[in-house]
């Protein structure tokens, strides 16, 4: 007869493998995908993560699946990075540092945008996400600064989430630098330093 404890710690112990694995090929997609775009072969993909491609399918049955799991993910860590900035810093500094690090977080996920403006409606509810992890996040931040009065006037969240992200798709070899200037004068000009 089995023993039902024995039996529960196998399963907890195979739920935080499968944790770990699906962790693992998020990060391993992130990888490929900046490297190669979203469009590299999947074996790429569970190579880096360790696991085999079976382990892949079984988390991730179509490239979409994978595409959005990481979407989501990079979304949430940007979204809950706003938190630790309000514990650490001022208001403006806060809305001046999270603000930047959208600015990366866009420039960065070009091959993502790509699938996302695509058409596919594998996609359809990413659009949706995005606004609603961004914009209450952004108000927050920007609420905070206003109370402070360190904000010229108010401005709409999705105004400047849209003015940032348009600024962060440049290219060129000199991209970064010039993102980073603009999105800098942009804040500038919303905190009137």
């Amino acid at each position: 007869m089995t023993d039902p404890k024995s039996q529960t710690e196998t399963t907890r112990s195979l739920r935080a493998d499968a944790a770990r694995n699906e962790d693992a090929v998020l990060q391993a997609a992130k990888e490929v995908f900046l490297q190669s775009g979203v469009d590299a072969p999947v074996r790429e993909v569970a190579k880096l993560a360790g696991v085999g491609v079976g382990t892949l399918y079984r988390r991730f049955p179509k490239r979409s699946d994978l595409i959005k799991a990481v979407f989501r993910r990079e979304i949430d860590a940007c979204a809950d990075a706003a938190r630790d900035l309000e514990a650490s810093l001022d208001p403006s500094d806060a809305v001046a540092e999270w603000l930047m690090l959208y600015a990366d977080f866009m420039g960065t996920k070009k091959g993502l945008a790509a699938a996302l403006h695509s058409g596919d409606d594998a996609y359809a509810d990413l659009p949706s996400y995005f606004r609603e992890r961004f914009e209450p996040t952004l108000t927050r931040l920007l609420d905070r600064a206003y109370e402070a009065d360190v904000i010229r006037a108010p401005i709409k969240p999705y105004d400047l989430l849209r003015g940032i992200g348009n600024l962060a798709v440049a290219e060129g070899e000199d991209r970064d630098a010039h993102v980073k200037q603009m999105v800098s004068l942009m804040i500038g000009g919303l905190l009137g330093r």
